[in-house]
């Protein structure tokens, strides 16, 4: 046996000890796993009956039909498998779990019509928010921005439905593909607009009203994770009124922090603290240091000239 067999050998013998032990990670077998490829494909053929038109599905009710019997059969197939994580299906049969996947499945089907009207304000608010949009197709084909909240509409909702693991496989592929980062638990209202989306991070406790525009660099956090597990389920990320701008590069952070109605926040604010409705909030200039010309190299730095520099 040659050197770098043995040495694989040896390799091979320690990574099967690691299986023999108590860790989280060897309690799932492949057989349980969930097929991340199918899952996404899954998203993408939901976006596709939210968005009907050139390149998506045709309005024919048959080709519908199709579709939705298949986002069905391939949505409650991986469903079945998370769902023996949730303390009420831990316990059931295979075909209990199947059953009990399918009507969600059906659940998130039944609710693709509300989801549709709240992109249409979505739509109406990249359109109105933005004067470089050519028109509303533009908006739909390349906005990161959009096709964000569009995931996180359908990603919401499932985990309003209480799926695990799924929603944050579908937000996790929008922060992927668009630089948004957006919890599936966050709550978000109607006529929404991110502007330049990349950077744009929103935890899973905020709340955000009607009318509200945030742009790149945007962060909606908490303030600290020292209490680790002791604060799941409690509300750690802000809250945010009707009819706000927030610009970019702002951090807003905390669960007691309250942004009122028709609140501007203006770029690099770090809030951690509630202000009233119809407040604008923005950071003092900061000053530059400007350096012209060419300092003397034979000048120590602390001897030149002052005239080198000034300030606005």
């Amino acid at each position: 046996m040659s050197d770098r067999q043995m040495e694989i050998h040896e390799i091979t013998s320690q990574i099967l000890e690691g299986y023999a032990r108590d860790w989280d990670i060897n309690h799932t077998s492949p057989t349980d796993m969930l097929d991340w490829n199918l899952v996404i494909a899954t998203l993408k053929q939901i976006q596709n009956i939210l968005l009907p038109g050139p390149g998506h599905l045709s309005k024919s009710s048959l080709e519908m039909l199709g579709t939705i019997s298949t986002i069905v059969e391939q949505l409650s197939s991986q469903m079945a498998i998370v769902l023996r994580y949730l303390p009420e299906h831990e316990n059931d049969t295979p075909e209990e779990r199947q059953e009990a996947a399918v009507e969600l499945s059906m659940d998130l089907m039944r609710r693709i019509p509300l989801i549709r009207e709240k992109l249409e304000l979505d739509l109406e608010a990249f359109y109105e928010g933005d004067p470089a949009a050519f028109n509303k197709a533009e908006i739909v084909y390349s906005y990161p921005g959009f096709q964000a909240i569009l995931i996180h509409r359908i990603a919401h909702e499932l985990y309003l439905m209480k799926v695990p693991i799924i929603p944050r496989i579908f937000s996790e592929y929008a922060h992927n593909v668009t630089g948004v980062d957006i919890h599936p638990g966050a709550t978000i209202g109607n006529f929404f607009f991110i502007d330049h989306a990349t950077g744009v991070v929103i935890g899973e406790t905020t709340i955000i009203g009607d009318h509200v525009k945030i742009y790149q660099g945007v962060t909606l956090g908490g303030l600290s994770t020292r209490g680790g597990r002791k604060l799941s389920g409690v509300q750690r990320h802000p809250t945010i009124g009707n009819n706000v701008t927030i610009y970019s590069g702002a951090s807003i952070l905390g669960g007691e922090t309250v942004v009122g109605d028709n609140c501007v926040i203006g770029g690099n604010v770090f809030l951690t603290h509630s202000i009233p409705a119809d407040t604008k909030i923005s950071v003092r200039s900061q000053e530059l240091r400007i350096q012209s010309g060419s300092p003397d190299p034979a000048k120590p730095e602390a001897e030149e000239d002052a005239s080198w520099f000034y300030v606005i």
